[in-house]
């Protein structure tokens, strides 16, 4: 069917009043829908640049009408070359022939931008590759209706290479989501790990207020990762739930037990520290100070063996305790204190003992010291008590002095020993026989020059004569021989 071709109509015609396709009656231009892509905003200072109309356009250029993608056919339809053969694009009543090809050339310019636009947002820029694909999905199918004359088989071309990139694209984001869901799977691992860690702590060791807390945390956490993490595959979150929330019904069933078995424990401590209490201070107006004090003492160590109360139970109770215990105490330091008092003149008469016990050391006349020592002993015994704090001293200082003196008489008990003494006598015999021997022998290897032999006979001779001096040091000390 040919165009239909309208007349003229006046000077100047709108591309859109006048535009006729191939195979239309008189139509609009159809509107190119670009795809959905970010274009940079012009500048207040770049106006939009004002595309002429073909009338204006013939006004200062001879347009042709015939191009290496399109040509005008005499009847004034406009056809379209591609590497299939040419097929009609339309018409341009009331214009030239060549302004009717620099129009559809332009509709051709109009796409072949969109294609570029669409291109370097894909290669350029980080466009998701769904977003690029849709854009990719509408130009292709303006194209495929557009009516235009211009390099069809480039525009395919590079729209195959959009593809390509957006499939590039679309590759990159899947190992990204793959990653970063592996990432989340270990990330939900580690709080199920740590979740696990503490139910299966032992009862003793827990922490109950601050793995309590944490357990808290953990599970704000895991809603965090719900909420903006990466999803993961159902059965993988499904099972790290199961485990997650096992744990933490388990670590709950355990503080529950934990604290049932703590309320009953302090109930029991608590009635046996009443009793404590009720013996402390039935006992705090007693004048037997020995005995009560005993008992003070082993009242103590049932308390430390009691177990706690509640805090509050545990503070008054332990008030009451000590307010006994520190009656009796102070009572009986009272008493402790006169006895102190009168006690400080059987110090004072000690203290000169002891300036006297001091001097009989170093033991020089063992008969002298031990007669000097049993008269001090008589007059300490009578000298009576001294004060508390000062009896561990002096005690002291003293059964050093009797010590050292009983020292001296066993050293010389030792060496008055005449078994002692033979023994000694023989091992030195012993040793000087040897002694002499090991002489003999490094003679005659020295004679025969058997460095071997002079340098064993060496050896064994010097740790004999060691022995031998060591041994007669031990003899001396049993006075000179007969």
């Amino acid at each position: 069917m040919e165009p239909v071709v309208d007349q003229p109509i006046s000077a100047d015609p709108a591309p859109d009043e006048l535009a006729v396709e191939a195979d239309e009656a008189v139509v609009e231009e159809p509107v190119v829908e670009e795809p959905v892509v970010e274009e940079p905003a012009a500048t207040p200072s770049a106006p939009r640049p004002v595309v002429p109309s073909p009338a204006m356009f013939a006004r200062t250029h001879v347009a042709p009408t015939t191009s290496e993608f399109g040509r005008v056919g005499d009847d004034g339809v406009v056809y379209v070359i591609t590497p299939e053969g040419e097929r009609e694009v339309g018409s341009y009543p009331g214009v030239s022939h060549g302004e009717a090809l620099a129009y559809f050339v332009r509709k051709y310019d109009d796409l072949a931008a969109l294609v570029t636009l669409l291109h370097q947002r894909v290669t350029q820029t980080d466009v998701a590759a769904k977003e690029a694909a849709d854009s990719l999905a509408k130009l292709k199918e303006q194209i495929g209706q557009a009516r235009v004359v211009g390099d069809l088989a480039a525009l395919d071309r590079q729209l195959a290479d959009i593809d390509a990139g957006i499939a590039t694209r679309r590759a990159a984001e899947s190992a990204a989501r793959a990653e970063a869901k592996a990432a989340a799977t270990v990330a939900r691992e580690e709080v199920v790990a740590e979740a696990e860690q503490i139910a299966g702590q032992p009862e003793a060791r827990i922490q109950w207020k601050t793995s309590g807390a944490r357990m808290r945390e953990l599970l704000d956490i895991w809603k965090t990762m719900q909420r903006s993490g990466p999803r993961l595959d159902k059965d993988v979150e499904a099972a790290l739930w199961t485990r997650f929330s096992a744990a933490r019904n388990g670590f709950d069933k355990a503080r529950r037990s934990h604290f049932a078995h703590l309320d009953n424990a302090q109930a029991q401590a608590r009635a046996a520290k009443e009793r404590l209490v009720a013996d402390a201070e039935r006992l705090a107006t007693s004048h037997d100070w020995a005995v009560t004090a005993g008992a003070f003492k082993r009242l103590m160590d049932e308390w430390r063996q009691a177990g706690r109360a509640s805090r509050a139970d545990d503070d008054a109770l332990w008030t009451r305790f000590k307010t006994a215990q520190d009656a009796f105490f102070a009572a009986k330091d009272a008493v402790v204190a006169a006895e102190d008092e009168e006690y400080r003149a059987n110090l004072a008469v000690k203290e000169g003992l002891l300036t006297e016990a001091e001097a009989i050391l170093p033991v020089k006349d063992l008969e002298a010291a031990k007669a000097a020592l049993r008269v001090i002993q008589d007059k300490w015994d009578r000298a009576g008590k001294v004060p508390r704090a000062d009896l561990e001293r002096t005690e002291k200082a003293l059964r050093r002095v009797e010590q050292a003196v009983r020292d001296a008489e066993d050293k010389r008990w030792a060496a008055s020993n005449p078994e002692a003494a033979a023994r000694a006598q023989s091992l030195v015999d012993q040793l000087e026989k040897s002694v002499a021997g090991l002489q003999s022998a490094l003679e005659k290897a020295q004679a025969s020059g058997n460095a071997r032999k002079v340098g064993e006979a060496s050896a064994a001779l010097e740790a004999r004569q060691q022995w031998l001096a060591q041994a007669r040091a031990g003899l001396e000390e049993f006075g000179p021989r007969s």
